[in-house]
């Protein structure tokens, strides 16, 4: 269902002369594709959807919610895997879209930094970076679509997360919009300025509770002139971080990106999606992508590459393993990465679990949530794959061949729980990297109550009294 709800005159005709009418949306037909979230799990109403251009306009569209008590909610590349930016059933509230803005405003090569506005792509984000000699080392799986703003907004992590951290670990400052329409000017490119509460990490990963993040200056990293790619059969987790291990005990500096998947979800890649086809002479239990980089040029890191992998297959923790001999070759490996979740949305319904552990537990973690997943459901497909570099693991489970998509969604919480319940006993969090929205708030008392819950409520409540920004998003309903 997605319908309109009621816009009142008064600022339907307010916001129109801010946005022009081509910047605000009201029909049902025009305003489908804001309603609904990737996964197609959220299916939400809104009273209109707004399309500002700048930062005036968009604080101005935010400023009259406020008056006349219209929630907003923010949406960047609409690429939520927990409904996070999908506005709920009632129609109450305004969607405000942030992809007009779209501007590389500047790159210094100096302070290595970009000031990037909240609707340009990660990828775009990226190209800008590249194309001026350095790079933005964030990667993520939906960085086609996904936005800044939105990437920020969840302190996305990703495929080089092991090696430059999250979005968080990138922010020098940013600018928002506060839910009363104030604007919040916080773009200092300093890396160090002890001055007070440090603002902007409010707003990463606040999921657009407590404003709109509408620019931000990142930092950026100097391009590398090497890069090494490898696809490696390992038997299982255990002996995955083993050659994790092997590669940071030699040389941490040089790891990008360490990459796990499992046997199953690689198969449901090779099945489904086209020219995503296995390079290794047979299929194996699990595998492992690792890359390297360096900003120095030379055979160094293939070196490295040869060396490590040589003594790992003589400690048998590699069966077998192929090095990507171009671009071309290097980017063909990390299709077989980046299409589990594609492959599997496209062999049934899936639950996600999107967990992390201490490194250590891993193995533990994975062996008993299968056991415990299997169990629960007979037939069960568990296909975890991820960023196992950094302990995050993205636990999905598809459904039963032959078993109605519906029918095994609606058992989804007994799924999470169960898989979140192990991740607890193993010291971990049962959202890594994805954000809570509205699909685990529900988690949210068991494993923040108390005195953490209660700080992120009183902050909330300061800064969003009327609950004006993404009501319903990482706090369960009262």
């Amino acid at each position: 269902m997605t319908a309109t709800g009621s816009l009142p005159a008064p600022l339907h005709d307010a916001l129109e002369k801010v946005l022009g009418s081509s910047g605000l949306l009201t029909a049902s037909s025009d305003m489908a594709s804001y309603l609904t979230d990737w996964r197609n799990l959220f299916h939400g109403r809104a009273c209109a959807v707004a399309r500002p251009a700048n930062t005036q306009a968009c604080a101005e569209v935010v400023r009259l919610c406020a008056e006349h008590g219209v929630p907003v909610v923010p949406q960047g590349g609409n690429t939520s895997m927990v409904g996070g930016a999908t506005p709920d059933t009632t129609g109450h509230a305004l969607v405000l879209v942030t992809s007009r803005m779209n501007r590389v405003r500047e790159i210094d090569p100096i302070d290595n930094t970009m000031v990037v506005e909240a609707g340009v792509t990660l990828k775009a984000a990226q190209d800008a970076a590249t194309n001026a000699g350095l790079m933005l080392p964030l990667s993520i799986s939906s960085e086609g679509s996904a936005e800044i703003g939105g990437v920020l907004a969840t302190n996305a992590g990703g495929n080089n997360t092991v090696r430059y951290g999250n979005a968080r670990e990138l922010v020098l400052g940013l600018e928002a919009v506060l839910p009363d329409g104030q604007v919040l000017d916080l773009m200092r490119r300093l890396r160090k300025d002890n001055t007070g509460y440090a603002l902007r990490q409010l707003f990463v990963g606040s999921e657009g509770t407590l404003g709109l993040i509408t620019t931000a200056i990142l930092q950026l990293q100097p391009k590398p002139k090497s890069i090494e790619a490898a696809l490696c059969a390992v038997a299982d987790a255990k002996t995955a971080l083993a050659l994790f291990a092997a590669f940071r005990n030699t040389e941490p500096s040089a790891i990008q990106a360490f990459e796990f998947m499992s046997g199953l979800s690689m198969n449901l890649v090779n099945m489904l999606i086209p020219d995503a086809a296995l390079p290794l002479s047979e299929p194996a239990p699990a595998y492992v992508l690792v890359e390297l980089a360096s900003p120095r040029g030379g055979d160094a890191l293939r070196e490295l590459m040869e060396e490590v992998l040589g003594k790992a297959f003589e400690d048998g923790l590699v069966s077998d393993a192929v090095l990507a001999e171009s671009e071309t070759q290097r980017l063909a490996l990390w299709k077989l990465r980046e299409e589990h979740a594609e492959a599997q949305k496209r062999a049934g319904a899936s639950v996600k679990n999107d967990v992390s552990v201490p490194l250590s537990a891993i193995p533990t973690f994975l062996d008993r949530a299968t056991a415990a997943c299997e169990k629960l459901i007979p037939g069960i497909r568990v296909a975890p794959f991820g960023h196992i570099g950094d302990g995050n693991i993205h636990f999905n489970l598809v459904q039963p061949e032959g078993m109605d998509g519906n029918a095994f969604l609606a058992r989804d919480h007994e799924m999470m729980d169960t898989v979140a319940n192990i991740v607890r006993e193993l010291g971990g969090s049962f959202s890594a990297e994805h954000g809570v929205g509205q699909l685990k708030t529900y988690m949210m008392p068991s494993w923040r109550g108390g005195a953490e819950l209660d700080m992120m409520h009183r902050i909330k409540n300061a800064v969003d009294p009327k609950d004006i920004m993404n009501p319903g998003k990482i706090f369960p309903a009262s």
